[in-house]
């Protein structure tokens, strides 16, 4: 390949790479409004009591790739009265809805534990939805001093 051609491909692409950043859409951006769309739609209308959650994670995180997080739900566990599902939202990472556990009376214990990622200092909630059509809360802010590298389209 001579080299004209191969400067000529270089800037071909180069330029195809320009559009693309030029009209690709910007990612999704979380906000507190945007969390509580998030709620909404896993809740509906339905009242979120404060109570029976536990949310365990650390008020000040040195590095927000890797933030452990622990929930625990007070609930018998029982056919009749369990937790179905803890629900984890967020504030300000490109998704507001972090995850969902589904849980069952064979579960024995309402509790999970993993590790997120968080992109700046911000509101955490946990719900709980019980078998009931309860919803139960808990929520904690959270510092974090190195945010995680989050991909974003700029």
């Amino acid at each position: 390949m001579t080299a004209a051609k191969s400067s000529l491909q270089r800037r071909a692409f180069l330029a195809g790479v320009a559009l693309v950043s030029v009209v690709a859409p910007q990612a999704a951006r979380a906000t507190p409004e945007a969390m509580a769309e998030a709620i909404k739609a896993v809740v509906g209308d339905r009242p979120v009591r404060e109570g029976r959650v536990t949310l365990d994670l650390p008020p000040l995180i040195e590095n927000g790739n890797t933030v452990p997080l622990s929930v625990a739900v007070e609930s018998p566990m029982s056919e009749a009265d369990h937790v179905k599902a803890i629900h984890v939202f967020n504030e300000k990472n490109p998704q507001p809805h972090v995850f969902d556990a589904r849980l069952g009376p064979r579960n024995g214990r309402a509790q999970v534990a993993t590790r997120i990622k968080l992109g700046d200092s911000q509101r955490i909630v946990a719900i709980a939805e019980t078998s009931r059509g309860e919803f139960w809360s808990a929520s904690a802010d959270v510092i974090v001093t190195l945010a995680a590298c989050l991909e974003e389209l700029t």
